[in-house]
């Protein structure tokens, strides 16, 4: 065996007359031992496996500097990789495109094939979907992490306002962060209860009193209760509005929307009550004031800033658009074919209750659904076979878009609890090599701790420290993940 300085092989002449295509190269990656056949290798020059073939005529400089280790004996490359990973990538050779197999994680192969220096390109669409979905998911548990470490830092170079802006935020936003945090979220759930039932209690006839005029109003006490609950609302979103690290994106986030709408109807109804009256006739002011109270409704969607099962839900729905645009054409369809028919059918009935194919349309919506209301019917034989087929037509239509719809609420809820697993994880991961590295460490300290991880593990080797075989990393700079893709679940 030569040493590292020779330059030729001893199994190859010097006139190099093994040419690159008749070449059989063996790899063992990972234990696992495979021989390629160099024509099909040379189909792609610019891989990895490729230059092994156009390495043999060089020093063992070139040969070291692709691969782990080399038995000039058996001819044999050595790769310390993924087998599993590397079955997938040597399919481009045969094939032209790479699929995935399951449970490889993708930045993981994402990794391998760089490191075979095979393009992107070859991995199949529905692989490159799965890889776009775990990078959205890695850059959602480093946003969380940061949030968290956000909170938990101090600045001393800030001002005392922008100190206390941040506490009065945590405070009201993030109820994890504190017992009375805690107290207040729950505080505000059941101010968005007792608004709730007294809006509700406050239509009740008998509960109702007369006023001056002779019209129904609420009870002062309700009114008094509801005044109670309108104050907190304001007080909760005035003071997340002034401690909103952004205030234009505060004002136009959705749910905010629902704060202020929850809230401004209340205010509106007292201008036009106490001004309204100089400037409109009573009536009006009455009809705008029932209207505007009617907005009150709005609040209970509140609920869903205090319940992940609401978010999950809308989240759900969301990404439910082209089902739910499929169920309501299927309807639309068959109201239309079904209304008509039913029109045409009960035309001979002296006693028809189908005047005209738009009133049919009501007959058809309430039969599709399954309601029933009974307030029209067909009476003829061929308008009740008609009315029993779009009955069995409208449980089909309404029954096939229901299961990708569970699909995607059960796919968000377990993504949120695996993200919120993963970030705390990350937090463990960090607090434990702080513990490792200095007793006691600074917010400083686990600043330069991110950087660090951010520019890769090349900047520091102390990093190692704190790589598990179910380490999940914060940012998602996709050169220091792991090569073992089983450990990354």
């Amino acid at each position: 065996m030569k040493m590292a300085g020779d330059s030729r092989f001893p199994d190859l002449d010097s006139n190099g007359s093994e040419k690159n295509e008749d070449i059989e190269i063996i790899v063992n990656v990972g234990g696992v031992r495979q021989v390629l056949d160099g024509d099909n290798l040379n189909r792609y020059p610019g891989t990895r496996l490729t230059e092994l073939i156009n390495c043999l005529s060089g020093g063992y400089d070139t040969i070291f500097a692709l691969c782990d280790d080399y038995d000039p004996g058996k001819r044999e490359f050595y790769f310390d990789r993924d087998p599993d990973a590397f079955k997938c990538i040597i399919d481009v050779y045969y094939f032209g495109e790479i699929h995935m197999k399951k449970g490889i994680c993708p930045i993981c192969f994402k990794n391998e094939m760089e490191f075979w220096k095979v393009d992107l390109k070859f991995l199949d669409d529905c692989c490159k979907t799965h890889l776009s979905e775990k990078k959205e998911e890695l850059e959602e548990i480093a946003r969380r992490v940061q949030l968290i470490l956000d909170d938990l830092g101090v600045d001393a170079s800030e001002s005392r306002w922008k100190r206390c802006q941040k506490c009065i935020w945590k405070f009201m936003e993030k109820p994890e962060s504190s017992y009375p945090a805690r107290v207040i979220a729950i505080l505000s759930f059941l101010f968005i209860l007792i608004s709730s039932v007294v809006m509700c209690v406050g239509t009740i006839p008998e509960l109702q009193i007369v006023d001056s005029e002779g019209n129904h109003v609420e009870h002062p006490t309700l009114d008094s209760i509801e005044t109670a609950c309108i104050g907190w609302f304001t007080l909760e979103y005035v003071l997340r509005l002034i401690s909103s690290p952004n205030k234009l994106h505060f004002a136009l986030s959705f749910m905010n929307i629902i704060d202020a709408f929850a809230i401004l109807p209340f205010y509106v109804s007292l201008i036009l009550t106490h001004l309204g009256a100089r400037l409109m006739e009573l009536t009006n002011v009455q009809q705008a004031v029932q209207a505007l109270r009617i907005m009150r409704i709005a609040r209970i969607f509140k609920l869903a800033r205090h319940s992940s099962g609401l978010q999950t839900l809308t989240y759900a729905l969301k990404r439910s658009f082209k089902e739910l645009g499929l169920l309501l054409m299927y309807l639309a369809v068959g109201i239309f074919v079904f209304s008509a028919l039913g029109y045409t059918m009960e035309q001979s009935h002296p006693e028809t209750l189908f005047k005209s194919i738009p009133q049919s349309f009501w007959w058809a919506i309430i039969t599709m659904t399954t309601v029933g209301y009974g307030d029209i019917y067909p009476k003829t034989t061929l308008g009740k076979l008609n009315a029993a087929i779009s009955f069995l037509c409208g449980v089909i239509a309404i029954a096939l878009p229901i299961h990708p719809i569970i699909n995607n609420f059960v796919r968000y809820y377990n993504k949120q609890r695996v993200l919120e697993t993963a970030a705390k994880h990350e937090l463990e991961l960090m607090e434990l090599y702080s513990a490792v590295g200095k007793a006691g460490a600074s917010q400083n300290e686990l600043e330069d701790l991110m950087r660090e991880r951010k520019d890769g593990p090349s900047c520091s080797g102390r990093l190692k420290v704190s790589h598990s075989d179910t380490f999940i990393h914060l940012l998602s700079d996709e050169k220091h993940y792991r090569t073992r893709l089983q450990s990354c679940k």
